[in-house]
């Protein structure tokens, strides 16, 4: 793995995922492309669901 946002994103398949790291390097750098969106996707929403959810305290 190279650099510490690729392992972040590692770190977020297997716990989030359920992907084993050796998996994720396994696809294909279009594939790879498409997962880390989805994971920078899911994680903007979470960070504005938390914003919302503060802001209504």
């Amino acid at each position: 793995m190279g650099g510490d946002g690729e392992a972040a994103y590692a770190h977020y398949a297997l716990h989030k995922l359920k992907i084993l790291p050796h998996e994720l390097m396994k696809l294909s750098r279009q594939e790879k492309a498409f997962v880390y969106a989805s994971i920078d996707l899911h994680v903007e929403k979470e960070n504005k669901e938390a914003k919302r959810i503060k802001s209504k305290r």
